[in-house]
C-alpha cells in the first residue's frame, strides 16, 4: 500500500533478487515516460523505493502521481 510521506506517495517494493528488481524498474521507466512523469526511486539489491510527487505542483500529490502509482501496482499484481 502506498503510504504518504512529506508530501510524497512511498511505497517500497521487495523482489526475488536484483535482476527482477531492475527489470521492474525498467518497466515502471517505460510507463513514466509514457505518462512525461518521472518518480524518485532507490534501488538497493532486491529492494525498490518509490516517491511520487509532481514538482511543478509545487512537489504536492497530484492526479499525475496517483495515475502513476496505479500503473506500478498494476505491474506487481
Amino acid at each position: 500500500m502506498w503510504q504518504i510521506e512529506e508530501n510524497k506517495l512511498v511505497k517500497e517494493f521487495t523482489f526475488k533478487d536484483f535482476k527482477a528488481a531492475f527489470a521492474f524498474m525498467t518497466k515502471v521507466a517505460e510507463i513514466a515516460e509514457a505518462l512525461d512523469h518521472h518518480p524518485e526511486w532507490s534501488n538497493v539489491y532486491n529492494k525498490v523505493l518509490i516517491k511520487l510527487c509532481t514538482h511543478s505542483a509545487g512537489d504536492k500529490i497530484t492526479v499525475k502521481d496517483e495515475e502513476l502509482a496505479s500503473k506500478i501496482d498494476l505491474l506487481v499484481a
